[in-house]
């Protein structure tokens, strides 16, 4: 075995970070989960043996079987006695865990998955920014307002900066008072946290996006919820825009959302 661990079903595994608990298996289940959902294993593939991946990856068998219990839990695999761990059909994922979106981002995500990404933004978003035009409160705001001027001193091409985006998108939600929507919280927020960072890795931000985010806050800050309602569309059309070009993919099939 090296230092780079070994290949298991022909894929080459790093050995995991030395840790314990949660940490440890965390790290085994983000090394198999990028597997997966990068394509490396296929749906119905059958993974190698408990025994194996452990050697490979230099880690217990009780911390792969907790990572799997993980990966399971999110699913992305079922295991069997006998059967083994097979992994499931993508409709079986859970697609808007945060877990599963940073695996699709640590890649080149897909085409098709960074489009449903904002679809769903699309959908969400500008109707969470109209009821909370009408149902903030002075906490809302305040958060909203702490969040765009950290946004600002930071820039979102800074982690400080990306984390003040997401509680931005977030108190957007929380204020719908709107329960259903209030538990898209953190998928939201991992998603605009991670199309932000991917945008950035090859160059720098084709635009700033803060202005955007400063019409849908002054809108909500109004009450008017149509206004705040349209300036949510604009930034989510917008960000996919920036979005797409960061893929090599301007005029492609996802830059325009109907």
């Amino acid at each position: 075995m090296t230092e780079q661990g070994e290949e298991v079903d022909g894929t080459a595994l790093e050995r995991a970070p030395r840790g314990t608990g949660r940490r440890l298996h965390g790290s085994i289940a983000h090394k198999i989960g990028v597997a997966i959902v990068s394509g490396t294993y296929a749906p119905g593939d059958i993974l190698s043996s408990e025994v194996d991946f452990s050697e490979a990856l230099d880690v217990s068998r009780g911390a792969y079987r907790e990572a799997i219990r993980a990966l399971a839990a999110k699913g992305l695999v079922e295991s069997r006695p006998k059967a083994g761990t097979r992994v499931l059909p993508r409709a079986r994922w859970n697609l808007l865990d945060p877990d599963v979106l940073t695996w699709a981002f640590a890649g080149e995500p897909d085409e098709q998955f960074v489009r449903n990404l904002f679809e769903l933004r699309a959908v969400v978003e500008p109707a969470a920014a109209g009821f909370a035009a009408e149902r903030r409160d002075r906490d809302d705001l305040r958060i909203l307002k702490d969040s765009l001027a950290r946004m600002r001193r930071h820039s979102l091409a800074t982690e400080a900066g990306r984390i003040a985006d997401r509680d931005f998108h977030d108190a957007i939600l929380r204020a719908t008072r709107n329960d259903a929507m209030m538990v898209l919280a953190a998928s939201i927020g991992a998603a605009v946290s991670w199309t932000t960072q991917y945008k950035q890795r090859a160059r720098a931000l084709p635009r700033n996006p803060i202005p955007d985010h400063a019409r849908v806050y002054e809108a909500i800050a109004a009450g008017d919820a149509v206004a705040a309602s349209a300036a949510m569309r604009v930034l989510v059309d917008l960000a996919l825009e920036d979005t797409a070009s960061a893929m090599g993919k301007p005029g492609a099939t996802i830059k325009a959302l109907p």
